[in-house]
């Protein structure tokens, strides 16, 4: 195991930054539990020449619990179910950034 792979799992086990997910591939598929990171940064949006504030939510899971993410996938956290936009790995291959919506 690598050191970014140890810090992957040092920042999802903590329970000040990591939290507890349900993730179903396309949606319905079974769930599996994981854990991960959540940030929930405001992004500046522009509708009718009007900037506009949107949330969005952004998942940092260890590409070892979750080896494949699409659009459509579904995360669970609490009462709030999010939907995959898109994903990508980081540079070093040890986790995914996953965009989603609410």
């Amino acid at each position: 195991m690598s050191a970014f792979a140890a810090a992957m799992d040092a920042l999802v086990a903590d329970p000040n930054i990591g939290a507890a997910a349900s993730y179903r591939a396309g949606g319905t598929g079974p769930p599996v539990s994981l854990r991960l990171v959540r940030s929930a940064p405001d992004r500046l949006g522009d509708a009718f020449g009007t900037s506009v504030i949107q949330a969005s939510d952004v998942l940092t899971v260890a590409i070892a619990a979750l080896p494949a993410v699409n659009a459509g996938d579904t995360f669970t956290l609490g009462t709030d179910l999010l939907t995959v936009t898109h994903a990508e790995r980081d540079a070093a291959g040890i986790a995914w950034r996953v965009f989603c919506r609410r």
